[in-house]
């Protein structure tokens, strides 16, 4: 490693090109880099870009649909990818400094930063990558994650001399969506003494989603035995989900699909007494804006749990456990499909009322 060297730059690109919980879960990292006087540009997905740009700490923002990561390419042809290739180049960057998890390798966006003639270029990785990266760490997670992200994520850049006395997650809520939001909520009956949650049943993958009648279960006991009433959470193409979950989910219930963007749907979580989710991006969210939330958590990687974070992970053990994958390889679901709605309903009276788990 040369901190020397990396002293030196100025503008920095960093490369997380996953989505929108992997890019929070960078942010502590990526505040290290920007104290050490940097200029930030982020180079990530789509889905990553919506809440990159709700990060303070990133200057400017790149979407990217990598042809090596598991996307929804729009392209056929490598005609993109040479563009980004000229794009990266004109912007002069000084260093790259590529974010991965430990499955993935850094090698195809070394490639691009090496084309684009940035200079200095760090990851970690499991082979040599000889002049691909300039500064690398050995992966240490060979046989599966054993670290929290934030800090692998950490660890990479505290290596070119990057630090920070503050490791939370960084976003900021713009004051815009919090007012619609509160039109929103003022919509659905939520009324100030009038209890309510956010309750988001939704994830991208299916490993990762509690069964919607176990979420409808738990809301209908916290409307009927507590006065809680759920606001339901979902994007466009989950109102199928979350009008399902609210017709069941007992007297009070609200269902918002399709209703808030990524800005709005941070101020709701942050409006929130409580959040209530699957390892998903807003559980991050919530994370990030101080949210207490609870985390029903599939058994598919165990390094993204809350942040620093007020939070109860609920959790059932079971043999193929962390299998890593999107949709459970054994079809049974068992991890999720075994937790009862009474667990999730004592964990979030004990993030509600304060009592012990």
């Amino acid at each position: 490693m040369r901190p020397g060297a990396w002293q030196e730059a100025r503008k920095v690109l960093c490369v997380r090109l996953d989505s929108i919980g992997d890019v929070l879960m960078t942010s502590p990292a990526i505040r290290a880099l920007k104290a050490a006087g940097h200029r930030i540009t982020l180079l990530t997905s789509p889905a990553g870009a919506e809440v990159a740009r709700l990060i303070p700490e990133i200057d400017d923002v790149i979407a990217y649909e990598a042809p090596w990561m598991k996307a929804k390419a729009t392209h056929s042809d490598s005609a993109v990818d040479h563009a980004m290739v000229e794009l990266l180049r004109a912007q002069n960057f000084d260093a790259a400094v590529i974010f991965t998890v430990f499955s993935q390798s850094p090698l195809p966006a070394a490639m691009l930063s090496y084309l684009a003639d940035i200079p200095l270029r760090l990851a970690k990785c499991r082979e040599n990558p000889y002049q691909l990266l300039t500064d690398w760490l050995p992966e240490d997670e060979l046989d599966g994650a054993t670290q929290h992200e934030v800090r692998r994520q950490l660890d990479l850049v505290a290596s070119i001399g990057a630090l920070t006395d503050d490791q939370t997650l960084s976003l900021s809520v713009p004051s815009a969506a919090q007012r619609r939001v509160e039109t929103v909520l003022n919509d659905c009956g939520v009324r100030p003494g009038r209890p309510w949650y956010v309750l988001h049943p939704g994830a991208s993958a299916p490993s990762r989603r509690y069964p919607a009648e176990s979420f409808a279960a738990t809301a209908a006991r916290l409307a009927l035995e507590d006065g809680w009433h759920a606001v339901i959470t979902g994007d466009a193409n989950e109102r199928c989900l979350v009008e399902g979950v609210q017709l069941r989910a007992g007297p009070g219930a609200a269902a918002l699909a399709g209703v808030l963007n990524l800005a709005e749907m941070a101020a709701l979580i942050q409006r929130a007494p409580l959040l209530i989710t699957n390892n998903t991006g807003p559980a991050h969210m919530a994370a990030a804006v101080g949210t207490p939330v609870v985390d029903i958590y599939a058994g598919t990687n165990p390094q993204h749990m809350p942040w620093a974070a007020s939070s109860r992970v609920i959790m059932h053990e079971v043999p193929c456990a962390p299998c890593y994958k999107s949709v459970c390889p054994l079809g049974h679901h068992e991890c999720l499909r075994a937790i009862p709605p009474d667990v999730v309903v004592q964990a979030a009276r004990s993030l509600i009322y304060g009592e012990p788990s």
